[in-house]
């Protein structure tokens, strides 16, 4: 049963917490790849090398990705949606208890700031690995000329996007806010043309972003005309996406606008009736521009190193379900939804009632089947703990109560291109339009009693409102904090439901909140130089902080 498995985890918790980077000092985190010479006779030898390259750089993306001694035994090690899943825990709005089964400690009480922790080597290492992978994707179609075909053409025009995604995925962790510290140091960059990955100093946050935008104006171009054969790919709309990411980073408002607008054309947002049942696990949800397709197979390699066994509340074989370490929103934010916004329903209540789980039924291992909200209090031995107050029920497994734990992951959805839309367009003086794509997006699709002006709030705090409870748990919350120079709040006095070691607040410009490079890195880029200052947040501290949105 799922139990004895948890507890051979358990064993080695303590041990994993603090793995050392070092142990793994055969492994560079900044990655190779085959010199394009290798590749051009790789390929020429064996043509079906280049797919199978192809392939690997989106399976990638959300299977384990297996380091040394780890590569059997890290549950918490799920590529990019780990990435995803880390980096909102380490904001203000999710988190999960403080007990012995929780992987992900280390986000919760920002210990991940220490070198030798296996979290943030992973979320480091693999983004460099995925930049190696990007690499060798390009170097398996060569350089692309007016005579290379369409197909290729599209191909390598994904590369570049993929690689543009993993910079967007650790810039913003290692430095502040683009707008006032473009030339500060950031991470450093590898290209297929980088020479000395052994001596690469930290490119400044600017040169990092234009490598970024250079990638996605190149993917665009590439990718005109391209029809993918399913979403777990990306087009010239998903590439529109990543730009206006950048660009609302770098607060370029009239092109995050522009570039919001062709990647969300031809999309609907969700209806409220979606919305009224968990959802967000199939790659098919017509709301869905980009996600990663969950095989079976992928599954299979690891069931517990994926989203539905740590993010997902209906596994009958999942982590967090058997361990009752499930994930949960913070009541400060959970307070500020109105009960007209169907959105409350992705969560159940302090008493454990939510209506989306109404017409559910989860199978009983004892016999039987669960029905509507006995799904949130039953406490089934080695399948389902009772729910926590507060735990999400907005992340879907397919069908409730699966074992397979092969659900999909959305890294792109219309609604944030809408909620973008709205912010850059205001911030760009157009602001009676900006409010119009709020208004119409929320009064539509999530609240009928919605007025984005009778809120109470800044706009700008508005916007974010709605972002922090539409994109929960997909990956935008710690970024979008830095982004917009806002301290990140987990308690009033003692008004939360966050857990004691993890309930502290953090000063925008306190310098513990940048990632420190992992001790690997550090021995073997004699380059860098490692971010210092601020000190390990302590329980209680900075109680009179307020962030504009949960006051």
């Amino acid at each position: 049963m799922i139990n004895n498995k948890i507890t051979s985890f358990v064993a080695v918790l303590a041990l994993a917490s603090v793995a050392s980077c070092t142990s793994m000092d055969e492994l560079e985190p900044q990655g190779g790849s085959m010199l394009a010479s290798q590749y051009e006779a790789t390929v020429a030898a064996v043509p079906q090398r280049a797919d199978a390259v192809f392939t690997g750089m989106y399976t990638k993306l959300g299977d384990p990705l297996s380091y040394g001694n780890f590569s059997s035994d890290r549950p918490d090690d799920f590529g990019f949606i780990m990435m995803a899943f880390s980096n909102d825990l380490e904001a203000s709005d999710i988190a999960m208890p403080n007990i012995g089964y929780n992987w992900f400690s280390a986000c919760g009480d920002l210990t991940s700031r220490n070198a030798d922790y296996a979290n943030p080597y992973i979320r480091y290492r693999g983004v460099y690995d995925e930049i190696a992978r990007a690499h060798d994707v390009m170097n398996a179609y060569g350089d692309v000329t007016e005579e290379t075909s369409a197909d290729v053409r599209a191909r390598v025009g994904q590369a570049y996007a993929i690689r543009a995604f993993c910079y967007l995925n650790i810039a913003p962790y290692f430095q502040f806010r683009y707008a006032e510290h473009q030339e500060d140091p950031c991470v450093p960059i590898v290209t297929r043309e980088t020479v000395d990955v052994a001596n690469n100093p930290r490119a400044t946050v600017k040169e990092v972003y234009d490598l970024i935008l250079s990638d996605l104006t190149t993917a665009i171009e590439y990718l005109e005309g391209y029809q993918r054969p399913d979403k777990s790919k990306i087009d010239q709309q998903v590439a529109y996406g990543l730009r206006a990411r950048a660009y609302l980073n770098m607060e370029k408002w009239e092109e995050a606008a522009e570039d919001a607008a062709k990647a969300a054309a031809g999309y609907t947002p969700s209806s409220i009736a979606d919305c009224s049942k968990p959802s967000f696990c199939k790659i098919t949800e017509p709301n869905w521009l980009w996600g990663y397709d969950m095989t079976p197979d992928v599954a299979k390699t690891y069931p517990y190193a994926t989203s539905s066994a740590w993010i997902r509340s209906f596994s009958a074989d999942g982590y967090t379900p058997a361990t009752q370490c499930y994930a949960f929103i913070n009541n400060l934010l959970y307070n500020k939804i109105p009960d007209t916004d169907v959105r409350k329903g992705w969560w159940v209540n302090e008493d454990l009632y939510s209506p989306l789980l109404e017409g559910l039924t989860f199978p009983n291992p004892d016999g039987g089947v669960l029905v509507g909200q006995e799904i949130a209090t039953a406490n089934i031995a080695d399948v389902k703990a009772t729910f926590l107050p507060y735990t999400n029920v907005k992340f879907a497994c397919d069908p409730i109560g699966t074992t397979l734990n092969d659900e999909d992951w959305p890294f792109m959805r219309v609604e944030e291109m809408l909620l973008i839309q709205a912010e850059a367009l205001y911030k760009s003086g157009k602001t009676a339009e900006g409010i119009k794509v709020l208004n119409d997006f929320v009064k539509t699709y999530r609240d009928p009693a919605y007025n984005a002006e009778l809120t109470g709030r800044k706009f700008e705090d508005e916007v974010w409102f709605q972002r922090r409870v539409e994109l929960w748990g997909e990956g935008f919350a710690n970024n979008d904090t830095r982004r917009l120079g806002k301290p990140f709040v987990r308690f009033h006095d003692n008004n939360s439901n966050i857990p004691d070691a993890f309930r502290f607040n953090v000063a925008a410009d306190d310098r513990w909140l940048l990632m420190r490079f992992c001790t690997t890195e550090l021995n073997f880029n004699e380059g860098i130089e490692d971010n210092e200052g601020g000190n390990l947040p302590v329980m209680g501290q900075n109680k009179t902080l307020r962030d504009g949105v949960t006051d």
